[in-house]
């Protein structure tokens, strides 16, 4: 299991756009967004098994 976050994402749940510094991120311009690529990767097939009272009853 991973390690509890030590953000305060209430607090920056709380800051308006502007307050935030970005001077370190570079824009993303049109050049960006034509270069840029999506990957999806591919779907992969799962099988689960449950027991019978691991779910309620279908309604028909």
């Amino acid at each position: 299991m991973s390690k509890a976050s030590k953000t305060d994402w209430k607090r920056l749940a709380k800051l308006k756009d502007e307050q935030i510094d970005t001077s370190d991120i570079p824009e993303l311009d049109d050049e960006f967004f034509a270069r840029a690529e999506l990957h999806v990767p591919p779907k992969q097939a799962v099988t689960m098994r449950l027991d019978a009272g691991a779910y309620p009853e279908p309604c028909v």
